[in-house]
């Protein structure tokens, strides 16, 4: 694997290093070792699918807060999804900064999201199937959201969300 670092620091884009021949390719896509060596949480108490059936349907901002904080790393497993991530940790140098990018059943690119960033995507394919891994079990009192379009983070979406949850909509401005 090849990690990546992105511009908020600890989040990482993980690339396979996918050994070819006549049937296909094998590619590894989590060792704890290599995390370890990258300095990740390489913790997995968890892992979860979401199916999403509609092109510009939208999952997030979600996060767990402490002490049930997560680490999470994402993969599209089918379709395509633009993936994003907000950084909500106060003594961060990247505070309320965004970053986003393209994960599909095609590039085969996860994204490590550390502890302290909210995580979310927008479809750009119908019948996406998105897979996560954390570092922590689903912990519902500790379960929170920054609103998707809250303008402290402006977040340029490449499509308009159109099938998004009560929830999700709920979520109050964020005051930085």
């Amino acid at each position: 694997m090849r990690f990546s670092e992105l511009p908020l620091p600890g989040a990482y884009l993980i690339e396979v290093e996918a050994h070819s021949d006549e049937r296909g390719f094998f590619a590894r896509t989590f060792c704890r070792s290599e995390y370890t060596a990258q300095g990740l949480n390489a913790e997995v108490v968890q892992r979860s699918i979401s199916f999403n059936e509609h092109v510009g349907t939208l999952r997030g901002m979600h996060y767990q807060s402490a002490p049930r904080a997560e680490a999470k790393t994402v993969r599209c497993l089918r379709g395509a999804i633009h993936d994003v991530v907000v950084d909500l940790r106060p003594q961060s140098p990247t505070y309320c900064r965004w970053f986003g990018t393209d994960l599909s059943a095609d590039n085969h690119q996860a994204l490590y999201v550390p502890p302290g960033l909210a995580h979310g995507f927008v479809t750009l394919e119908a019948n996406s199937e998105v897979d996560y891994q954390m570092s922590e079990e689903h912990a519902p009192d500790f379960a929170r959201g920054v609103r998707w379009d809250d303008p402290t983070f402006g977040i340029r979406w490449p499509v308009v969300p159109t099938v998004i949850s009560a929830r999700d909509r709920a979520y109050p401005d964020f005051i930085p």
